[in-house]
């Protein structure tokens, strides 16, 4: 397959076109629309991004921030707190892609840092 078939995130290459790529969400707010919190605290978020790699997951999304719209906005700091512990675990022990998902700019910086190899800012870097 040709280098345009290619997505490249960091030191992790996808091949694209011979079926779909698996993303999975890992939300670590208490306040998340589709889990409802259910993992409350980092040890449950870890082992729930395990469990969605070993389900098969090409890559695991770990977002700090609600996107339930008439919630308050998260402040950095505390959503820096929810995701670089993941991301640090999830990509550095496992090796696994993560992404990050977040519209604040010393976010995704923190995230990166940290071993993140992609952002998903739903903004579309109008905060940047």
């Amino acid at each position: 397959m040709g280098a345009e078939h290619l997505l490249r995130a960091g030191d992790h290459s996808f091949e694209l076109g011979d079926g779909p790529l698996l993303v999975g969400i890992l939300n670590a707010t208490p306040d998340s629309f589709s889990d409802g919190g259910a993992y409350p605290d980092t040890d449950a978020r870890v082992a729930r991004g395990r469990e969605l790699l070993d389900a098969g997951a090409d890559l695991v999304e770990v977002g700090g921030e609600s996107g339930v719209t008439n919630r308050p906005a998260v402040e950095p700091a505390e959503e820096i707190e929810r995701v670089v512990p993941l991301v640090e675990c999830l990509a550095g022990e496992t090796g696994a892609a993560v992404a990050v998902d977040t519209y604040k700019p010393e976010v995704a910086d923190a995230a990166v840092r940290a071993g993140a190899s992609m952002v998903n800012d739903s903004s579309g870097l109008i905060n940047s």
